[in-house]
């Protein structure tokens, strides 16, 4: 392989690994991205279809205000769509006194999250909701739209220590469009995937698809899922790192985008559920910066239940859905754009990390580099920006930033070992 030699090698090339690769880069450490893909953007995934953009992977700028995502789409001269967000408008076809009931009990909810004692034992969140309420069915739809995952999955500590400043925001040409441009300066090689990084020797010895490396130091970012799995081999062996990966699976949503026609009758960025008695029910947001477009939202096991069906499921579940809202002749209003199946994508296995009861430490074991040489990045392993972007790319400059200490220190002794 040309270029078999390098100071870092970053192994993934989602928002963490670009993130990570574009500090080196720009610090002149000679880094090589590596992509098992054909693309960069990893879980941020965006397409043309219809004429518009569209996110089928990370869509939203959370905590826009602080996030730096945000900020480097400024630079690039992308446009930052500040709508309030869909879900902080009122529903569509359902009574506003059920609205205000469902508002009631979430923020009850989410006050109990936010008391959530760090010396309190670990409970599952659904321990904190009020079971004999009826909001239950619409509550665990909304954790799964959240978390990729219902409440009795989640740790409480994990889900209380989430830190986010309700600022919500979207780049119009696309989120994964943002991310993608910032690695263009950084030297990548697509369609490599990386299957063993060997410890034991001076230098890293990094097998590739496309042959063999060597680096002084490797960035790890992929999804925890496939670490779980064991699809990278680590040798000598990490089985610590193996069960706290394990223990941050990641949730599945996965989003439907149909064609609208006859758009008027619906407020641009409006919204609404399927149904509020179910917790098997799709989220539908019309009209996304005002195009003539549905994006349905199908998260937790109901997304799992239709991947398995097949992409026709997702569509003819809409339909049916907003057929019984708005009618039958709806379903002639509407066509399939574009869906991709996160589950099912080889290189996530899923879309966004929770961590599962009393587990909530695993992001820190998971975070931990290895021998000063191999550092770990990824949303899973932000404590408090997890299931996000930026808690990618900050886990991403924070694992950069320890490679390069790390990279200085070793030169210091190489130097310290020849003077003496």
């Amino acid at each position: 392989m040309p270029g078999s030699q390098f100071e870092v090698v970053v192994i993934g090339g989602g928002a963490a690994g670009i993130a990570a690769a574009r500090l080196l880069h720009d610090h002149q450490i000679d880094v090589l991205l590596l992509e098992a893909r054909s693309r960069l953007g990893g879980r941020a995934y965006t397409v043309r279809a219809g004429g518009v953009p569209i996110d089928l992977g990370c869509g939203w700028l959370h905590s826009a205000d602080r996030n730096e995502w945000r900020a480097i789409a400024e630079v690039q001269g992308f446009s930052i769509d500040k709508s309030p967000p869909p879900w902080s408008r009122p529903w569509i076809g359902f009574p506003s006194a059920d609205e205000a009931g469902f508002r009631r009990a979430m923020a009850s909810f989410f006050a109990r999250l936010d008391g959530f004692s760090e010396k309190e034992p670990d409970v599952s969140a659904a321990e904190l909701f009020e079971k004999e309420g009826s909001w239950t069915p619409l509550m665990n739809a909304l954790s799964t739209y959240i978390s990729g995952a219902e409440l009795d999955k989640l740790s409480a500590r994990d889900m209380a220590r989430y830190d986010d400043t309700d600022v919500n925001w979207r780049v119009v040409e696309g989120y994964g469009a943002v991310i993608v441009a910032h690695a263009a300066p950084v030297p990548v090689r697509l369609g490599c995937a990386v299957r063993r990084v060997d410890l034991t020797g001076a230098d890293l010895d990094i097998e590739t698809d496309a042959g063999k490396l060597k680096a002084q130091a490797a960035i790890v970012t992929l999804p925890s899922n496939l670490l779980a799995e064991e699809r990278l081999h680590i040798y000598p062996e990490l089985p610590r790192k193996i069960e706290a990966a394990a223990a941050l699976p990641l949730g599945l949503a996965d989003k439907l985008y149909c064609t609208l026609s006859e758009s008027s009758d619906l407020e641009p960025d409006s919204r609404t559920y399927g149904k509020i008695d179910c917790s098997e029910t799709a989220a539908y947001h019309f009209r996304p910066h005002g195009y003539p477009i549905i994006e349905a939202y199908f998260a937790g096991s109901l997304a799992r239940k239709l991947e398995r069906e097949g992409e026709r499921a997702f569509y003819d579940f809409a339909a049916a859905e907003l057929s019984g809202l708005f009618g039958a002749g709806f379903v002639k209003r509407i066509s399939p754009l574009g869906l991709h199946l996160w589950g099912q994508d080889p290189h996530a296995r899923g879309s966004y990390s929770y961590a599962r009861p009393g587990r909530a430490e695993a992001r820190a074991e998971l975070a931990a580099p290895v021998d000063d040489r191999l550092f770990f990045a990824g949303e899973a392993c932000s404590r408090q920006d997890f299931s996000t972007a930026h808690g990618a790319y900050r886990t991403g400059i924070a694992a950069a930033e320890q490679a390069m200490r790390a990279l200085k220190r070793a030169a210091s002794n190489r130097a310290g070992s020849v003077a003496s």
